[in-house]
């Protein structure tokens, strides 16, 4: 029992030193969810040429979506027009970052991997997206791209704005990557606890090698931007390479199983491969450049291992912000069930109720395009997904053709009528 206490001990330490800024960074991905109008989307990215791609780029970079949650969106984006180049661009650059992870990574790995992250992230997509567009500029639209999926703009007034700003930061977004963070903290502690010190010192003469170890694991991997900054720092402190852990933090996120079957589904094999292709030339480059082109003492996480153990500064500050974000994080867990409990209860009590199983949705934003989608439909009065159940309630007439059109064209999988 010893031991369990002690990696308890190391996954708190970590969160004790993100708390603050994952407070933060939840606060300015609310603003950012709130201020930033949808119809930027359509407007800015429907572009087939290089333009369009820059565009996506800077768009994605601060957007706290993760890699499941930038899925449909893309998707939507693909369907408004936009070519594949920008929507490959918006795919690698958004789950990569977000200010929310940006904060983060500056809390645990310090400035200069906060920098240097968005950086590459905005050479990557930029270098992705270009190379999509010449490859792809050629191909036809899809036959089957439906009406882009967007919401009316609501009129708000300053308080109502906030109140979403909060709602938005604090439990939408919690519920969201909550999960995840959680996991990377897990993880983190079992390899600070169990992996000798060291470890990756035995790679030492072949970083490349190491680079694609870490990228086959990483890329099928489900992990958030933020909930990769513990696991990262808990491999450096091992012994991996900075360079290394670039790589871990940018193929992570921007990639994993369901996520690349979707792109293939949607925007075809070609448009899949150099997806995949110039995410991995840009993750082993940008990881080479740091190892050998950049000072080691930019990267060192050591201090953070004293400080881990020591208190560091601030502690008493640290801690309130921990135990402040463990209650909004318990909220959000409550509010989710709580919520989901209600509209199923006030939707299935309606005879025209039709249930469908969805699958594919980790968030609340796979969510609030799925209930968009569906919404949308002619034959459709109302619909209530309830996102831990994959299931979408719906009222009015629709066929099951209807259903599964809708959802799939956003990369979602119709699992039929229950």
């Amino acid at each position: 029992m010893e031991f369990i206490k002690e990696i308890a001990g190391i996954i708190f330490s970590i969160f004790n030193e993100m708390s603050f800024y994952l407070l933060l960074g939840f606060l300015f991905a609310g603003i950012l969810h709130v201020l930033v109008p949808q119809q930027l989307f359509s407007k800015y990215l429907s572009q087939n040429n290089w333009v369009s791609v820059l565009y996506a780029t800077l768009l994605g970079i601060p957007l706290p979506l993760c890699s499941c949650g930038v899925i449909p969106t893309a998707m939507a984006m693909y369907k408004e027009g936009a070519s594949k180049g920008s929507v490959v661009a918006f795919l690698i650059a958004t789950p990569q970052t977000g200010i929310d992870s940006i904060i983060a990574t500056y809390s645990l790995l310090g400035l200069p991997f906060a920098i240097i992250r968005p950086i590459v992230a905005l050479i990557t997509s930029l270098f992705a997206g270009l190379v999509t567009t010449f490859f792809t500029s050629q191909d036809t639209p899809s036959e089957n791209i439906a009406p882009a999926v967007t919401q009316p703009a609501e009129k708000l007034s300053f308080t109502q704005k906030l109140k979403r700003v909060f709602e938005y930061g604090y439990v939408e977004m919690m519920e969201d990557i909550g999960k995840m963070l959680m996991f990377g903290l897990v993880i983190a502690g079992l390899i600070t606890y169990f992996v000798p010190d060291n470890f990756f010192l035995i790679f030492e003469h072949n970083t490349l090698l190491t680079m694609l170890l870490v990228l086959l694991v990483a890329i099928p991997m489900y992990v958030c931007a933020t909930g990769s900054i513990p696991i990262a720092i808990a491999l450096m402190m091992k012994g991996m390479s900075p360079g290394t852990a670039l790589v871990f933090l940018m193929a992570g996120p921007a990639a994993n199983v369901a996520s690349m079957l979707v792109i293939g589904k949607v925007l075809g094999k070609k448009t899949f491969v150099l997806y995949l292709t110039t995410l991995i030339i840009g993750a082993i480059s940008a990881g080479l450049i740091i190892d050998n082109f950049l000072p080691t003492a930019w990267f060192d996480v050591s201090n953070f291992h004293s400080m881990a153990h020591h208190g560091g500064h601030f502690y008493h500050f640290k801690m309130a912000c921990s135990v402040i974000l463990l209650a909004l994080f318990a909220n959000a867990i409550f509010f989710k069930k709580n919520r989901e409990k209600a509209e199923r209860t006030r939707t299935t009590d309606t005879e025209k109720t039709v249930s469908f199983k969805i699958g594919g949705m980790n968030c609340n934003h796979c969510k609030n395009n799925v209930t968009n989608a569906i919404g949308k439909l002619s034959s459709v009065e109302k619909v209530t997904v309830d996102l831990s159940e994959g299931i979408a309630y719906v009222e009015g007439n629709p066929t099951d053709e209807e259903i599964k059109a809708a959802v799939e064209a956003i990369g979602f999988e119709f699992k039929g009528r229950i």
